[in-house]
This record gives structure tokens, C-alpha cells and sequence, in this order.
């Protein structure tokens, strides 16, 4: 017969202490936990919608003064050459054809 050697009572122990702390878990231990509760958004993801939404609304006020406000560059119509309610006055034309008294 061969001697143990010093490794084999150490495999023993862990052997023997595995198989007390194995007995120790029963079904219940083995059930999933509850959902955790607590708060739902972290600080992380608040910060981010935050800084989403800043930058939407600097975007859109940008977008909206651009479009909105009047360039001083940007020409005005002409007013009307003439008033369009009056008609050019009558000017009397010496007719080419000759009056029809004149034959």
C-alpha cells in the first residue's frame, strides 16, 4: 500500500466542507429574488433626457428665430406706380380718318 500523500486529507477537507455548506441550501434559498425597488431612473438617465431636451429646445428656438425674424436686408415690395381706384385721364386724340361731316 501506498502512503497518502499531504495533498490527499487537504482534497478531503474541502471534499467534507463543500458537501456541509451544500446542505445548508434549501429550495427556498433557491427561489428568484423579488424585483428590486427603489428608484426606477438613475441619475445617469435623468441627466441624459435632461440634456436631450435642452438641446431639442435650443435647436428649435434657433430654427424658429432664423425663420421668423425680419432680415433688414431683405427688400420691401415697391408701393403702386399709380393709385389703382383712379383711371388715366382722357386725352383727346385728332382722329386720322377724317370727320364724317368733311365728305
Amino acid at each position: 500500500m501506498s502512503t497518502p500523500s499531504p495533498v490527499e486529507p487537504i482534497e478531503e477537507r474541502l471534499r467534507t466542507a463543500l458537501d456541509a455548506r451544500a446542505r445548508l441550501i434549501d429550495a427556498h434559498d433557491l427561489s428568484p429574488y423579488r424585483p428590486p425597488t427603489g428608484p426606477a431612473w438613475g441619475r445617469r438617465r435623468v441627466r441624459r433626457v435632461v440634456s436631450a431636451v435642452a438641446v431639442t429646445v435650443a435647436a428649435a428656438a434657433a430654427v424658429a428665430f432664423l425663420l421668423l425674424s425680419g432680415s433688414p436686408e431683405r427688400p420691401r415690395p415697391a408701393p403702386p406706380a399709380r393709385d389703382p381706384s383712379t383711371s388715366p385721364p382722357a386725352t383727346s386724340v385728332p382722329s386720322t380718318h377724317g370727320s364724317p361731316t368733311s365728305e
